[in-house]
C-alpha cells in the first residue's frame, strides 16, 4: 500500500465533493444561515462570513446570547432543505468505488459528514457504497460540527484498540483538515487549494487529485 497510509489502520473519510458529488449548494446554504442570524441580530451584517463554515456561523449565533429554539428549527429547517436539494441524484466521485473496494482489505473505513445520518445513508445506499464502511457519523453524533474535532473524538472513541497516529483523514476542505488536526490525526487533501489551507492554518500531509492515487 503506498507510503502516505501505509502505517495506518484506519482512515475517516468526508463524504461531500469527496466520495459523493452531492450537488449541494454549501455557499448558497452558508449565505442562507447568515441571513438569518443577521435577521435576528446574532452577528454584525460586516462580518466577512464566507471566512466561516456554516457551522461556525451557526456557534457564533449561539454565543450571541439572542438565539431562541424556534430560530435555530428555522436554522437547521434552511440546511435539511439544501441538503436534500443537493442529494437528489447523488454520484460518486470518479474511482470511488474501486478504491474503497481496495482499502476495505486493508484498513477500518468510517465517514463523518457534517449532513444528517440518515441522509448520508440514503445517499450511500443508493450510490451503492454503504457496504465499504464500519461507521458512519453524521451531526447527530457530533457536538459540534466539523470543523470542530467533536466527530473525530466520537470516531476515535468507538475504536480504543486503534491509537490516532494510525488513523488518517481524506476530505476536500478545509473544515474536514482543521479537524482532523485539532482531532490529533492526520490529513490528505483531496482536490483542494493550497492557499485556502495554508490561510486556515491547515497543514496537510498530502494533496491529491485522484482518489486513485491512494492506491498508487
Amino acid at each position: 500500500m503506498p507510503n502516505m497510509i501505509k502505517k495506518r489502520k484506519a482512515i475517516i473519510f468526508d463524504m461531500d465533493n469527496t466520495l459523493l458529488q452531492s450537488r449541494i449548494d454549501f455557499p448558497g446554504m452558508k449565505t442562507a444561515v447568515y441571513q438569518l442570524l443577521v435577521k435576528h441580530q446574532m452577528i454584525h451584517p460586516d462580518l466577512d462570513y464566507t471566512r466561516h463554515s456554516a457551522s461556525q456561523l451557526i456557534e457564533l449565533g449561539r454565543n450571541s446570547g439572542r438565539i431562541t429554539e424556534e430560530i435555530e428549527a428555522s436554522i437547521w429547517d434552511t440546511i435539511v432543505a439544501y441538503e436534500t436539494e443537493g442529494m437528489i441524484g447523488a454520484t460518486l466521485e470518479e474511482g470511488a468505488k474501486d478504491v474503497l473496494d481496495a482499502l476495505r482489505h486493508h484498513y477500518t473505513l468510517t465517514i463523518l459528514t457534517n449532513n444528517a445520518r440518515s441522509a448520508a445513508l440514503q445517499a450511500l445506499k443508493d450510490t451503492g457504497i454503504i457496504p465499504f464502511f464500519d461507521l458512519i457519523a453524521g451531526r447527530e453524533q457530533m457536538t459540534e460540527l466539523k470543523p470542530s474535532p467533536s466527530g473525530i473524538h466520537y470516531i476515535l472513541d468507538k475504536y480504543p484498540n486503534i491509537p490516532a497516529e494510525e488513523w488518517i483523514m481524506v476530505g476536500d476542505s478545509w473544515i474536514d483538515g482543521k479537524a482532523a488536526q485539532d482531532g490529533g490525526i492526520e490529513f490528505i487533501a483531496y482536490q483542494s487549494e493550497p492557499e485556502e489551507m495554508k490561510s486556515h492554518g491547515v497543514t496537510p500531509l498530502a494533496y491529491v487529485k485522484r482518489l486513485e492515487e491512494l492506491l498508487d
